[in-house]
């Protein structure tokens, strides 16, 4: 293989599985834009990762991930993991978007590999968090958009194992409409930059690098990509009736006014159960590896996107 040409790692079953089918099509707009590539197919959970972090430890100079929000993650985290000046571009084929919306990529091909060849690179902040992994042990993982949980980890969970033939944004919705009524409200105990913890009672807490996650829901929608903060988003206690009514805010971008909606920033935030046999879900760039108990951290221009 040669490091010095663009790598392209597609995720064939993004796009709701049209991603394989249409890949010779796309091979040739990546072709036209980008000159000679090199393409490699993540094949199971990981795959990304593991290719990507192989490639910027060799030197790849650039590599494109070829797929949805985690297919995205999965690379940024083999990047990140390397700890090279491997730059990342993007080429959307999923179905959520978040990330791609938040950069102003289009959706089609051809425009976002106009970008790729003529777009700037630039340095934004990602997160780390460590955390129990769905095996029970300790694991840890890095983060580009955003990082939750509570409610949204289990409306995740359920969009995952769902078709999403209707989109991202509709997949998202049904998901949190299905969850809404059966969701306790879990107790944690949440601290902010070493502070001492305090005891709450929650929806869903969010660490936002970016302002939008499941979708398109704006969850912070000031949240800046290279400010070196994360905003903290605790969404508290709400009445099941209280969240139905409120939940179209999350798409216009008003759910921060609501009484039981607070925004903080910070650099390095815990969390854990009070009561510690209690599964609280996360949920990492639209993925759910694990659980709480977690500690989450900012890490300032750590990565390179090209866009």
């Amino acid at each position: 293989m040669n490091a010095d040409l663009p790598l392209v790692i597609v995720n064939p079953t993004s796009g709701r599985g049209t991603s394989e089918q249409t890949w010779a099509s796309v091979a040739g707009d990546v072709r036209t834009y980008l000159g000679p590539f090199e393409c490699e197919f993540t094949r199971e959970k990981g795959d990304g990762i593991r290719i990507a972090e192989t490639e910027a430890k060799r030197g790849r100079k650039l590599i494109v991930a070829a797929g949805g929000d985690g297919t995205i993650s999965e690379v940024a985290n083999g990047i990140l993991s390397a700890g090279t000046d491997t730059e990342l571009g993007i080429l959307p084929r999923g179905t959520g978007g978040d990330f791609r919306r938040t950069l102003g990529i289009p959706q089609n091909a051809a425009g976002a590999l106009l970008r790729i060849r003529d777009g700037v690179s630039k340095r934004m902040d990602a997160g780390r968090i460590a955390h129990i992994g769905l095996d029970g042990k300790e694991t840890s993982r890095f983060f580009i958009n955003t990082a939750s949980f509570g409610m949204s980890g289990k409306v995740a969970s359920k969009a995952n194992l769902s078709s999403k033939r209707w989109g991202g944004t509709m997949t998202y919705f049904a998901a949190t409409l299905k969850t809404i009524f059966s969701y306790d409200h879990p107790e944690i105990m949440l601290s902010l930059d070493e502070q001492p913890g305090v005891r709450l009672k929650i929806v869903t807490v969010c660490l936002a690098n970016g302002p939008s996650f499941g979708g398109g829901m704006k969850i912070s929608p000031d949240a800046k990509l290279n400010d070196g903060l994360l905003d903290v988003v605790i969404i508290g206690h709400m009445k099941t009736m209280s969240m139905m009514l409120n939940s179209h805010k999350l798409y216009t971008g008003s759910f921060l006014s609501l009484d039981k909606v607070k925004l903080v920033r910070a650099k390095k935030v815990s969390a854990k159960p009070v009561n510690g046999s209690a599964e609280i879900l996360l949920e990492v760039d639209g993925e759910t590896p694990g659980k709480l108990p977690a500690s989450f951290e900012v890490l300032p221009l750590a990565i390179k996107i090209r866009c």
